[in-house]
């Protein structure tokens, strides 16, 4: 074998190693942020999702504070309930997308829904009226 032959031999093995530890890093990337996009949920009893009706809620005028003591801004997100423990991690599915929040707030008064999604939640994943979401515990 030639020495040239050899050179160019080890310069395109050396390459392919190159190519190789690029593909795995881009992977490992792609893998990372698939799991930031999607966060991870306890599943309901029976392995799949609750269905609830949620609509847009205000939160009582005059208030500076939540029921659960959060301070209220005009960029305050997450869901008021009636009965779930303030600061519960849920993570909701509308249409195609997942959402993951918090209970921020009670809602007892709320006749026509279960969920109420603070303003700018709501705004945030397209909810305008009352609508059936599916929803599920995040895991811990």
């Amino acid at each position: 074998m030639s020495p040239d032959l050899a050179q160019r031999l080890l310069a395109l093995a050396a390459a392919m190693l190159v190519a190789l530890v690029v593909a795995l890093a881009v992977q490992e990337l792609r893998e990372d942020g698939a799991d930031a996009a999607e966060p991870a949920t306890a599943p309901a009893p029976g392995g799949g999702w609750y269905s609830s009706l949620a609509g847009p809620y205000a939160f009582p005028s005059g208030e500076s504070r939540t029921e659960c003591g959060y301070g209220i801004t005009a960029r305050t997100q997450g869901v008021a309930h009636a009965v779930l423990p303030c600061g519960a991690k849920l993570v909701f599915r509308l249409g195609g997308r997942l959402v993951l929040t918090q209970v921020v707030d009670r809602d007892p008064g709320a006749q026509n829904r279960e969920f109420g999604f603070t303003r700018p939640l709501a705004r945030r994943v397209g909810l305008r009226d009352v609508a059936r979401v599916r929803w599920r515990f995040a895991a811990p």
